[in-house]
Formats: structure tokens, C-alpha cells, sequence
């Protein structure tokens, strides 16, 4: 399995829910991926939706430079970035 490039980091943002592509271990430089309105991903099966979307986004704008994503692990994000309504 190779090291992670980056990560799927989803943040709450006033009333968006906002995907990036982050480093690891920071956000830094993180990509602005897509948000929505965070009453429009109440429902898991809305909110899975939109993840997703967002994994297949970044599977094509990564796809040529660094090959197929081999799997999505999910884990908490670090304390230092859970800020509830930015």
C-alpha cells in the first residue's frame, strides 16, 4: 500500500459543509473542493452522497500523476482542526 498523498478533509463552514484535499496532518495549502448546504446532507444517504462525489473528484484530478486510489480510509479529523462553524 503506498504512503497518503493527501486526504478527503470535510469541514463545517457556517452553513456549508466544504470538501478539500489536505496534506496529511494539516490543512495548509489544503484545495477547495466543493461545499454544500449543510441542510441538504441531513440524511446519511444525502451525505454519503456528496462524499462520494467528492472521492471520484479527487480520483480523476489525481488519477494521471499518481494512479488509482487503492482504498478511502476513514478517521477522525485532528482535534486541532474540529471547529464546528468556522
Amino acid at each position: 500500500m503506498k504512503p497518503p498523498i493527501g486526504r478527503l478533509a470535510m469541514r463545517v463552514e457556517g452553513d456549508n459543509w466544504t470538501a478539500y484535499w489536505a496534506k496529511p496532518g494539516t490543512m495548509e495549502g489544503a484545495l477547495w473542493l466543493g461545499s454544500i448546504r449543510l441542510a441538504l446532507v441531513q440524511s446519511t444517504e444525502r451525505r454519503e452522497a456528496f462524499i462520494a462525489l467528492m472521492r471520484d473528484a479527487l480520483e480523476v484530478l489525481f488519477a494521471e500523476k499518481f494512479g488509482p486510489v487503492d482504498s478511502w480510509e476513514t478517521t477522525p479529523a485532528p482535534e486541532t482542526e474540529r471547529s464546528g462553524s468556522a
